[in-house]
């Protein structure tokens, strides 16, 4: 029987690795096979785990066992502000929505290093805005600036191409988009702002309209200078005046006043019909919440109409889900890495690659890809 190697472990690193992942004493203890007593005597330094107890730590911590042997632990910057709302839940996060953040955190550094290499600028080419600024003159402004008009928008094949078009404008303004995958029910989204390049992160779970919500929200919160995780719903109203000034502002970028009220009226004896909300939801790329809560707003319909059709798609995602999963089935490793890293930032590892200023195992492992898809997604993400 091969011996059980115990290793002497700082037992505030202990308790920081995982608090940091989000892991309980008891999920743990079941994950060891052990009990919760022992992963307490770990922590209080009365005992040491084993080399091959930290390999599995490693694991369910998704941090390098190097972590384990730190000599204290990590200064790492704080948790986004909680604007999720959620009851009872406040600075408490799903698993996936912590390891979100933290590799959202880690190609943050990553990009301002690979920046500064090649000496591209690294601080967003857009002008901050307060929260008395009006934001329907705000997305108005960036509307603009970003060319994109309503005809442009219609043209535009479907979500998935305006989503990608806005990402490369917005990441053209040195704002980084990455796309990984959390519970939506935990976060659809959240901005990075306190540092260097900004970043806003969208939850690839979602559906595409949400997310193209979810993108101009998290753009506002860049705006503002925010760094915030939250879940865009433009529907829930009892939201502080941050969110309540991001929702107004996506609201509008997407779908503009103007814009709103000419489609209204060509429509406005059929407003809330299936076939009508469809066409203009698949026009415009707009969710039909969106398109309803327009109409309320500038009194199209009642309140009893916007809540008896709103009904209809309180879960309007559900129905999209086995669409989203086929969609997923069909992406090879390149496009999922695109997907999620975005194509500036697989640009900097291309360009400082290319330069010598980083090695072939540095850009495999910022990009989390296997050597067989490194030309590929280079290739395609070359500038």
């Amino acid at each position: 029987m091969a011996r059980k190697i115990s290793v002497e472990v700082i037992p505030e690193v202990l308790t920081w690795l995982r608090e940091s992942s989000g892991s309980s004493i008891g999920e743990v203890s079941k994950r060891l096979r052990t009990t919760s007593d022992t992963i307490l005597e770990f922590e209080t330094g009365k005992k040491s785990p084993t080399l091959v107890q930290l390999k599995e730590l490693s694991k369910l911590y998704k941090r390098p066992l190097a972590s384990f042997f730190l000599s204290k632990p990590k200064e790492e910057k704080p948790l986004p502000n909680d604007y999720r709302f959620l009851p009872g839940r406040t600075d408490i996060f799903d698993k996936k929505t912590i390891l979100a953040i933290r590799k959202s955190r880690s190609l943050q550094g990553i990009s301002r290093e690979l920046s500064l290499n090649i000496r591209y600028e690294t601080a967003p080419k857009v002008r901050k805005v307060v929260l008395t600024d009006n934001p329907e003159l705000i997305a108005a402004e960036y509307r603009k600036l970003f060319d994109l008009n309503l005809e442009t928008q219609r043209k535009i094949k479907d979500a998935y191409r305006l989503f990608s078009y806005l990402r490369d404008v917005l990441e053209d303004s040195n704002v980084l988009v990455f796309q990984f995958s959390m519970p939506v029910e935990d976060a659809r989204g959240f901005a990075l702002a306190d540092d260097l390049p900004s970043i806003a992160v969208i939850n690839s779970k979602d559906t595409i309209e949400a997310r193209l919500f979810t993108l101009m929200h998290e753009f506002g919160h860049i705006l503002l200078g925010e760094t915030v995780i939250d879940i865009p719903d433009e529907s829930l109203k009892n939201r502080n005046n941050v969110e309540r000034w991001c929702n107004a502002f996506s609201s509008s970028f997407l779908l503009p006043e103007e814009s709103a009220r000419a489609l209204f009226i060509r429509y406005h004896d059929r407003l809330t019909e299936t076939d009508i909300l469809n066409s203009l939801s698949r026009k415009y790329k707009v969710s039909k919440a969106t398109l309803l809560i327009k109409m309320l707003e500038l009194n199209y319909i009642s309140n009893q109409e916007f809540e008896e059709v709103m009904s209809r798609y309180v879960r309007e995602g559900t129905g999209k889900k086995t669409e989203e999963k086929k969609k997923m089935i069909r992406v090879t490793s390149d496009q999922r890495c695109l997907s999620e890293m975005g194509n500036k930032f697989v640009s900097l590892v291309a360009n400082n690659f290319d330069k010598e200023f980083i090695t072939y195992g540095d850009a495999l492992s910022y990009l989390s890809i296997k050597s067989k898809n490194f030309d590929r997604v280079l290739e395609k993400a070359r500038k």
